[in-house]
């Protein structure tokens, strides 16, 4: 049987989607979400929702970009989060 190596990039990329989950949820706690209407993706959604949207597009982003750009990944590190963050703050 052969085990996953936990490498710090893989250990630092785990550990931060579960501390957005965990953020999540406090929040959740603190302050109850209401479902919104938003303008980019045009459906009710609630943080949760949008936050799963965010993470899905920055995957497929991050595919994309491996593939056909030759810039490097901090760049597409930047967009990605970019995109959580207008995703959470208008979506």
């Amino acid at each position: 049987m052969q085990w996953m190596l936990w490498t710090l990039p893989t250990a630092l990329f785990f550990g931060s989607i579960a501390l957005l989950l965990l953020g999540m949820l406090i929040w959740e706690i603190l302050q109850p979400c209401v479902e919104r209407r938003g303008w980019i993706i045009p459906m009710r959604t609630t943080r949760g929702d949008r936050l799963f949207i965010g993470l899905l597009s920055s995957a497929y982003i991050a595919a994309f970009w491996l593939v056909f750009v030759p810039l490097s990944m901090w760049w597409m590190a930047a967009i990605t989060i970019a995109i959580l963050v207008i995703l959470q703050a208008v979506g």
